[in-house]
């Protein structure tokens, strides 16, 4: 049974805030009604977020305190996670946004825990996706706690059916807040990069060049000079960048700096939501689109064809648990887990130059798990492959070819 406005009374719930106008007006209005509300926002390393101690400011006149968790760690660590993975959702974009939720709804519990929090209160829309998220990591990280979505009470929909409604509501108690001009979209981020959705976006006549980079440019406002990059991988992990040792956090953040200035990363969806409808987002991920890339160059040295078919599958089906929610699932992390035999032998350097929102491939060393022989691979002649001994493999080959054509199985129109 849905929890309501009424059932909070009397209890300590902990409130997923970002110091927007719905996060205030949520806690104003859980305050009004006898609750005792601590609000929680994550640091995720946003890019769009000068200051994250400003949401504790923007949440004081609601009469709540803000516990800020510092979360940068874990969600590099996750970025990490999913580049090893490849894991990319519907038209192939890095999925910033679900993979944070995971990060978030983890980090955030257990500093609810501590302060006996009982209900865990998220303000997302009953329309997307991010309601399942919040709601389904809560259930399978802490079984016990409640969690309530205001979005989806109808009495708190009734009373608040736009902004406007918010803002007169707000003013009642002094606290200043405004309407302020209608977006051209909606945008979430975090240290993976950027979703934008919503607003004009959600016509499909509208072009996704209304979008304006946080986290860098559009292709056409790069430099017109290739800038070189390189990077050390370790069992998959990029452990070094031009030359120099990174941490997780170090890396993402060099990465989303060097190729967002060179237009590297902007994605458009048209995508399948958890509830069943389609949503369109346009994606910035600079950091993860470079490194990611990078990866699948090594990956492409020491996979075989099984191999390579293999990860594909556990890629999508990662891809596919990240944006469902479902990322501490035991099929996620036995999915994982094999990937983690393909990872470990992907070490080595790679070198590509970045333009206009190109990444080139320059160069590959120190792969020594790479199955790549030049000399077996040479048209020219080489102490490789001997050409002779494919005849034997042309022939096999021809048998069964020659039966189906026997049997009437082989169809040409």
């Amino acid at each position: 049974m849905a929890l309501t406005l009424a059932d909070l009374k009397g209890k300590t719930v902990g409130a997923c805030v970002s110091g927007g106008l719905d996060s205030r007006t949520i806690a104003k209005v859980m305050v009004e009604a006898g609750v005792n509300v601590v609000a929680f926002a994550a640091d995720l390393g946003q890019p769009d977020e000068k200051d994250i101690n400003d949401i504790k400011k923007r949440m004081a006149p609601c009469g709540v305190d803000t516990v800020i968790v510092d979360l940068k760690e874990p969600m590099a660590e996750a970025c990490f996670q999913v580049i090893e993975a490849q894991a990319m959702y519907d038209g192939g974009y890095w999925n910033s946004t679900g993979i944070a939720r995971a990060v978030t709804t983890r980090g955030l519990i257990a500093e609810m825990k501590k302060r006996k929090c009982s209900v865990l209160v998220h303000g997302a829309t009953g329309r997307g996706n991010d309601q399942m998220r919040f709601e389904r990591y809560t259930n399978v990280l802490a079984p016990a706690m409640q969690v309530y979505a205001p979005w989806r009470d109808a009495e708190l929909l009734k009373k608040f059916p736009g902004r406007t409604q918010m803002v007169e509501f707000l003013a009642r108690f002094g606290i200043q807040a405004f309407v302020g001009a209608k977006k051209k979209y909606s945008t979430d981020a975090n240290l993976a990069g950027l979703s934008h959705e919503a607003e004009d976006l959600e016509s499909m006549e509208t072009s996704m060049l209304i979008v304006e980079p946080t986290m860098g440019v559009w292709p056409q406002q790069a430099p017109d000079k290739i800038e070189k990059f390189t990077v050390r991988f370790a069992k998959g992990r990029a452990v070094q960048i031009n030359g120099k040792d990174v941490t997780p956090i170090a890396a993402m953040q060099l990465a989303n700096k060097l190729a967002g200035r060179n237009g590297v990363g902007m994605k458009h969806a048209l995508e399948c939501r958890i509830i069943g409808t389609k949503s369109r987002g346009v994606y910035e991920a600079p950091g993860m689109e470079l490194l990611g890339s990078c990866l699948r160059y090594v990956y492409q040295a020491t996979m075989d064809r099984r191999a390579g078919l293999l990860f594909g599958q556990l890629s999508k089906l990662v891809a596919d648990q990240i944006y469902d929610g479902r990322y501490f699932d035991p099929v996620t992390q036995a999915a994982r887990a094999a990937i983690g035999v393909f990872s470990r032998h992907a070490s080595g350097t790679v070198e590509v130059g970045l333009y206009k929102g190109n990444i080139f491939f320059n160069g590959l060393t120190g792969c020594k798990a790479s199955i790549y022989n030049e000399a077996d691979s040479s048209m020219e002649a080489s102490n490789g492959l001997n050409p002779v001994s494919s005849q034997g493999f042309a022939e096999i080959q021809s048998v069964e070819a020659r039966m189906l054509a026997q049997a009437g199985q082989i169809v040409t129109k």
